[in-house]
């Protein structure tokens, strides 16, 4: 019998997204910077598009290690703003050599990203019981928090529209609709 999925999930790239990634908490530094960079790009576009070129953006970002895209200079944006395998944004990309930036002064501060994120929800997850997706807010009190948090750690591109997918993406938020199997196997 094929498994419940939240409705979103319809092509095998998303399927395979939501049964393994979306809303399994997530604790990985390095998995984190990618996630706060791959929602940043993926603001004003569909995810389907950033699952489509992620592996692009692996390769393009050095696999996502903060500590490396954080000496990318003019050369290497350059280079990826010539890169049409990836979002060509200078202000995005400019944006993830920020990040990458941010993560390391959030490590240095509070000992990991993992730490700094995860302490705004308690470190654990936030369950909620949607029957719809069409439910699912698109910001609130807490990714507003997360944001503002964010912001003030040098963090650019995580406004609380994009912290929210962000918080779903990572776990932080169990927002699989009550339907799906995922929902109860996560907690909920």
């Amino acid at each position: 019998m094929e498994p419940r999925r939240c409705r979103w999930a319809k092509d095998p790239l998303s399927i395979a997204y939501h049964d393994s990634e979306w809303g399994v908490p997530l604790h990985d530094d390095d998995r984190l910077f990618e996630m706060i960079v791959l929602e940043g790009m993926q603001s004003g576009l569909s995810w389907i598009t950033i699952l489509r070129k992620r592996d692009a953006f692996r390769s393009a970002f050095r696999e996502f290690d903060p500590r490396k895209v954080a000496r990318f200079g003019a050369s290497e944006i350059n280079k990826l703003l010539a890169n049409p395998n990836i979002i060509r944004s200078r202000a995005k990309i400019e944006a993830a050599v920020a990040n990458a930036k941010a993560t390391l002064k959030v490590q240095e501060n509070f000992g990991s990203l993992d730490s700094f994120l995860w302490r705004l929800v308690d470190g654990k997850p936030i369950i909620n019981h949607w029957t719809d997706s069409s439910q699912v807010p698109s910001k609130t009190p807490a990714s507003e928090r997360l944001a503002k948090e964010c912001k003030d750690q040098g963090f650019r591109f995580v406004g609380p529209t994009v912290a929210y997918a962000f918080m779903q993406a990572t776990g932080m938020v169990n927002d699989h609709e009550t339907s799906c199997d995922w929902h109860q196997r996560l907690g909920g």
